[in-house]
């Protein structure tokens, strides 16, 4: 089968400069409890990751102050200024202690300090946690904005009436919402309604877990089962979605792709903007292998159709 080829397409995230549709999700980076940083990889595997992301092209990284405890932010920020090129998006946790808009300054000021810059380039709201409103958090990224310390703004985890909620208020200031964070993956869709109501409004839909935390990674199985903490969350799946990871497979081998690209690649033709995470050149490699190439609307069409009847899908 020939590859469908793309004319190189870019998403643009407010006002930031045209993007590749792909990011690097910073999450594992410096995070002991999860993902085993300090045993399973170390600093020089994460500079690696970030030097081979942005020669690929994939400028933007995704972070949050609460990744890491503050560790990748500071990682992140370290790298950065050796080697400038990246996007830097960064996130606000509505800690239930934090009960002014004065909180969610001093902890943006917190970011840029570990991240070594004067000004974010996308600064989100983690959660739509209560007790403070959706409506006071956007007054509050709305002031970041004015007083120049971010560049655009973005909220996570938030459902379209949650999203409405946070443009009608940032309208109120004369701002518009740039983005939305969500879980989104062949196997995690309730983003689908989201996703066209960010279309419709010009907000760009960031996908999380887009390999549904290494389910859809290729890399495992009924007979290679998930690690840790990952193995116990998901193993049980394993079984059930047998059949989707051979189509995977087949799909990928058609294309001279991995499954993990071709698991990109749906959400990139969804108009998605997915952000796999890496925590080493390789997989940094990989994940860059989804760009520049599509899948045929009858190939994302049946994966999409046969993840649905694994039973797996939420």
């Amino acid at each position: 089968m020939t590859t469908h080829i793309a004319s190189a397409p870019t998403v643009q995230i407010g006002s930031l400069p045209p993007l590749a549709p792909l990011g690097l999700g910073t999450w594992a980076w410096g995070d002991k409890l999860f993902w085993s940083y300090g045993r399973d990889y170390h600093q020089s595997d994460l500079e690696q990751t970030y030097r081979v992301s942005l020669k690929a092209g994939v400028a933007l990284c995704d972070t949050a102050e609460v990744y890491g405890l503050g560790k990748s932010e500071r990682l992140l920020g370290a790298f950065a200024q050796q080697q400038p090129g990246a996007v830097i998006a960064s996130k606000f946790f509505p800690y239930p202690w934090r009960a002014s808009r004065r909180q969610l300054l001093l902890a943006l000021k917190g970011s840029l300090r570990r991240l070594g810059v004067k000004q974010l380039d996308l600064y989100q709201l983690h959660w739509p946690f209560p007790p403070r409103s959706l409506e006071t958090w956007a007054d509050a990224l709305a002031e970041a904005r004015e007083r120049g310390l971010i560049r655009e703004v973005g909220i996570s985890n938030c459902n379209e009436r949650q999203m409405a909620r946070v443009q009608q208020q940032l309208a109120r200031r004369g701002l518009r919402l740039a983005s939305n964070q969500v879980e989104y993956s062949l196997l995690r869709r309730p983003a689908e309604g989201l996703l066209q109501a960010c279309r419709d409004s010009g907000v760009v839909l960031i996908a999380y877990s887009p390999l549904a935390q290494g389910l859809l990674s290729g890399k495992y199985g009924v007979d290679k089962p998930l690690p840790g903490v990952r193995g116990r969350l998901h193993n049980r799946k394993l079984k059930q979605l047998s059949y989707l990871l051979q189509l995977l497979r087949e799909v990928a081998e058609r294309h001279g792709k991995t499954p993990a690209q071709v698991s990109l690649n749906w959400l990139i033709a969804k108009e998605a903007l997915p952000i796999p995470g890496a925590k080493n050149a390789n997989q940094a490699e990989q994940n860059a292998g989804a760009l520049g190439w599509l899948l045929s609307p009858d190939e994302a069409l049946t994966l999409d159709e046969q993840a649905r009847l694994t039973g797996v899908v939420s």
